[in-house]
C-alpha cells in the first residue's frame, strides 16, 4: 500500500473565530488523539474528514487524502475513509465468518479464509472473549463487536484513514487496538476522553468552542506519565479478570 497523507486546512470555530493552526499534514501510521469537552467539536472534525469537506461544512475546513507521489488513493471518496462509531449494532442474520466474507470479497481480498481468520484472532485477543466464525453476529457481547469491527477496519478495510469515536468503553485492550490499526499502514484519528489514550497518540488536537484550539506534541515528562498510566491499567485487566473468574479480587484471598 502506497504512503498515505492526510491535509486539514483551518477554518473556524462555531463562533466565527478563525481556527490557527495553518494546515495539519498526517502521515501513513500516524495516531493522533482529539480531546476536549462534550460537545467541543472533535465529532465535527471527524465529519469534516469522512466527507473530505471543501469549505462546505460549518467550520468551513479543507480536507484532501491523497498519496505522497500527489495521486489520488481511489476513485471513490468512501474508500479513503473508515469510521468506527461509538454504537454498534448487528441487524444481519449471518455467522461471523459468513459476514467477515462478504466484507472480504466486497473488497477483493486475495485470500478472504486467510483474511477472515486473521481478523477473528485478532478480535478474540483485543476483547479477551473467545469466539467463532460460526458465532452468530447477534451472540457477539458488546466488547466482541466492537473488537471484530476494529479487527476487521483494520485487516480488511482498504481505506487509508481510520476515524475512531470513542473506544474506552468498549470492553477491548485500548492499546492493543491503537497498534493494529496503526500497523497496518492506516492514519488513525480517535476522538476520546481517556488519558490514557489520549497520552498513547504523539499528537493530539486540542478543541473548545467548536473549532481546533491547539496542537500539542507528547512530551517527555507525558511519555513518563503514560508509563504510570499503563501500569495502572494492566493492575486493572488483572482485577478484572479475577472478579470476571468468580475470584477474590485480591490475590491469595480465595
Amino acid at each position: 500500500m502506497k504512503a498515505v497523507e492526510l491535509e486539514i486546512d483551518a477554518g473556524r470555530d462555531r463562533d466565527g473565530n478563525p481556527e490557527t493552526f495553518g494546515t495539519l499534514h498526517l502521515r501513513t501510521g500516524d495516531l493522533v488523539a482529539l480531546v476536549g469537552p462534550t460537545g467541543s467539536g472533535k465529532s465535527r472534525l471527524l465529519a469534516d474528514i469522512e466527507w473530505l469537506s471543501q469549505g462546505d461544512s460549518p467550520t468551513g475546513r479543507h480536507v484532501r487524502i491523497h498519496h505522497a507521489d500527489g495521486t489520488e488513493p481511489s476513485d471513490n471518496p468512501l474508500h479513503r475513509v473508515a469510521q468506527l462509531s461509538q454504537s454498534m449494532q448487528f441487524t444481519l442474520d449471518l455467522d461471523v465468518g459468513s459476514f467477515l466474507q462478504l466484507h472480504a470479497r466486497a473488497r477483493e481480498v486475495p485470500d478472504p479464509h486467510e483474511a477472515v481468520a486473521r481478523v477473528v484472532e485478532s478480535a478474540c485477543t483485543l476483547c479477551g472473549e473467545s469466539f467463532s466464525v460460526t458465532t452468530h453476529l447477534s451472540a457477539l457481547s458488546g466488547g466482541q463487536s466492537r473488537a471484530l469491527m476494529i479487527s476487521d477496519t483494520a485487516i480488511l478495510a482498504s481505506a487509508p484513514v481510520v476515524l475512531v469515536d470513542e473506544v474506552e468503553n468498549a470492553g477491548v485492550d485500548r492499546r492493543k487496538a491503537m497498534d493494529l490499526l496503526v500497523s497496518q499502514e492506516k492514519i488513525v484519528l480517535l476522538a476520546t476522553h481517556d488519558p490514557l489514550l489520549a497520552l498513547l497518540a504523539p499528537w493530539r488536537l486540542v478543541f473548545s468552542h467548536g473549532g481546533i484550539r491547539s496542537v500539542r506534541e507528547r512530551t517527555e515528562s507525558e511519555e513518563e506519565l503514560l508509563h504510570e498510566f499503563e501500569l495502572l491499567d494492566q493492575r486493572q485487566g488483572e482485577v478484572r479478570e479475577r472478579l470476571r473468574g468468580g475470584h477474590s479480587a485480591v490475590a491469595g484471598e480465595d
